[in-house]
């Protein structure tokens, strides 16, 4: 059977690890890839990223706004209240960067609820920023994607961990440059029902992301049927990119690709 038409993106903050990070774009590179994508490009000069793809002709699918202090616990701040002038220096950054790599579209990560804070302070912080988002991101080519993010496993009390919750803002907000990422992984772990969700809303997911579960590990490893997936996803027609954000059983991310073959020339 011939494999569906897909575009597979290495996310170079899962895959490839073992070596540095300028490192791992070559080895996407080499496996195959012509797309990468990774959390966040903040820490590095733009320009040297540029760089690495051009000289590997990949690339740059995806990367998040910034999220506050990553390394503090903080995992968005999108919706906390009182970072309101932040968020919007982290959408001037964004942008900067996204332009310079030739990215066109950008996650916005909602962040933990604050306990202290009402849920209707919460919901409405994070609906504003998304307006002020989504306008400048437009007004410069990008798009701007939500991605619902287990609240079961990964990251306890992050607001926006459904894709239902997700597609129900999007409904009401009704903002032409607001996308949906959608997680495969996450949206297994909280809601499941993967193909009829997908087929729902194929026309305003703009990126999907992959991973197995449980483990978080890659297509095969798990209780997800992703070659279904797969055939389903071509089936409507769905021109984005699978960023491939799990983490590789093996050390040598490499050894872990024979579930892509088909897609990647191996």
């Amino acid at each position: 059977m011939t494999a569906p038409s897909l575009q597979l993106s290495a996310n170079l903050s899962f895959l490839f690890t073992d070596s540095p990070f300028e490192e791992r774009f070559a080895r996407a590179a080499r496996a195959g890839f012509h797309g990468v994508e990774y959390m966040f490009p903040y820490a590095c000069d733009a320009g040297e990223l540029s760089r690495l793809l051009r000289e590997h002709r990949l690339q740059q699918v995806l990367h998040n706004l910034p999220a506050g202090d990553w390394d503090a616990g903080e995992r968005g701040i999108a919706c906390l209240p009182g970072r309101e002038s932040e968020f919007r220096e982290g959408v001037e950054q964004g942008i900067d960067y996204a332009r310079q790599l030739g990215c066109s579209q950008l996650n916005c990560l909602a962040g933990v609820a604050p306990d202290a804070v009402p849920a209707e302070t919460v919901r409405e912080t994070f609906k504003d920023n998304l307006r002020h988002a989504a306008g400048r991101l437009a007004a410069n080519g990008i798009r701007l994607l939500i991605e619902p993010i287990n609240s079961r496993v990964d990251v306890p009390g992050f607001w926006l961990d459904t894709p239902s919750k997700a597609t129900a803002l999007m409904a009401e907000m009704a903002e032409e440059n607001l996308w949906l990422q959608y997680d495969i992984y996450h949206a297994q772990i909280m809601e499941g029902d993967l193909a009829r969700t997908i087929e729902a809303n194929v026309d305003r997911i703009a990126h999907v992301q992959l991973a197995d579960n449980p483990g978080r590990h890659e297509p095969g490893s798990g209780e997800i049927n992703y070659p279904f997936l797969f055939a389903l996803l071509h089936r409507l027609g769905y021109r984005g990119w699978l960023g491939c954000e799990y983490r590789p059983l093996l050390p040598d991310t490499d050894s872990g690709l024979a579930w892509a073959s088909a897609w990647l020339g191996r």
